[in-house]
């Protein structure tokens, strides 16, 4: 069997989530050998001590050390950096993970090599061509060779515009296999709460952190509506700030690791979150999930799972968490292929 060298490339800690079943599969595949980039640095702030323990992985092989916060900036310098790491290395596939401006970056910089190049998760829209997001995933389709899709409004989306070199696969939602992997592993985190009992508040988005008057809106409605049931908000520095200058009900905590933040989702009575991984996790452990957003990239979470979108109308948030706190949320189920073999059927696609 010929070696295949397959490059691993990842642009924020949420990538690592994602590609640590791959690395697992990787390993475990005859004639497969992979070497992992992070397009950040080394003594990134994001990326918290017990990460790479927390999920069984390695820490990458290679850091890039781009940190800027500007997109351009990032763009030009990932392209610079990791066209200098590809020099004269034997590299037969990049695998790039989900939408940032690096991510852009590191496929332009693989397609101008003639390397074979694999999107892992392809086919999410937004369809508002003013996110820069949403210029990311179009760039980043056209140019793959491999688009590995999680559900089946993404399969139509990436099968419809690829071109004529591109193969799309329904491989399923790799976060999948890592909620399946650790399940047994969650761990407490040390607050004093009772299970099935209290709310989880995070947050993320810049455009909903900047909108502070907004944002007082949607928070007091959460508080109002919750009464007694505590409302639990594990949010990074930008966002607690953010929210402690607005509502000091709500319960803030430090981010917390991964295993801790798996254990607090899973035996919540119920999630507010503008994440659209937060809302997936959701919907695998049956916990009723309300989106501070307008539209969804996996509208399976929403169609199948647990997910319920209100956008910014605080009427419709008040009303959702009506339902959330009287146990009358929606039915909801698994999606197609969140079986915990994505991983599997991705290696097994580039090996064939």
């Amino acid at each position: 069997m010929n070696k295949k060298n397959i490059c691993i490339v990842v642009g924020a800690r949420p990538n690592f989530v994602k590609i640590a079943p791959l690395i697992k599969a990787i390993e475990k595949t005859e004639g497969a050998c992979y070497e992992l980039v992070y397009t950040g640095a080394e003594n990134d702030p994001t990326l918290e001590a017990t990460l790479f323990d927390d999920l069984q992985m390695p820490s990458p092989t290679k850091y890039l050390g781009v940190n800027s916060v500007s997109l351009n900036e990032i763009t030009s310098r990932v392209i610079a950096e990791f066209d200098a790491f590809l020099e004269n290395r034997p590299v037969d596939v990049v695998i790039v993970v989900d939408d940032l401006a690096s991510t852009m970056a590191t496929a332009i910089v693989t397609k101008k090599r003639g390397i074979k190049l694999a999107h892992l998760v392809a086919g999410t829209r937004s369809f508002d061509i003013q996110m820069p997001k949403e210029i990311n995933r179009l760039v980043i389709d056209a140019l793959s060779d491999y688009l590995f899709t999680a559900g089946v409004k993404s399969n139509s989306i990436a099968t419809r515009e690829q071109h004529e070199t591109s193969q799309t696969y329904m491989v399923g939602n790799i976060l999948m296999d890592t909620l399946r992997n650790n399940h047994t592993r969650l761990r407490k985190p040390q607050i004093d709460l009772t299970e099935g009992r209290y709310l989880v508040l995070t947050l993320n988005r810049k455009l909903l952190l900047a909108d502070t008057n907004k944002l007082k809106s949607l928070l007091d409605t959460i508080v109002a509506q919750a009464g007694d049931v505590p409302v639990y908000a594990p949010l990074r520095p930008q966002a607690f700030d953010v929210v402690a200058s607005l509502n000091t009900k709500i319960r803030l905590l430090d981010s917390l690791s991964y295993l801790e933040f798996g254990w607090l989702t899973a035996h919540a009575l119920g999630i507010i979150t503008d994440s659209g991984n937060v809302a997936e996790e959701a919907t695998f452990n049956g916990v009723p999930c309300i989106t501070l957003n307008s539209y969804t990239e996996h509208v399976e979470t929403v169609t199948v799972g647990s997910n319920v979108l209100v956008g910014g109308d605080e009427e419709k948030l008040s009303e959702a968490l009506g339902l959330m706190l009287s146990g009358q949320w929606k039915k909801c189920a698994l999606p197609d292929r969140w079986d915990g073999r994505t991983a599997e059927r991705i290696v097994q696609i580039l090996m064939s």
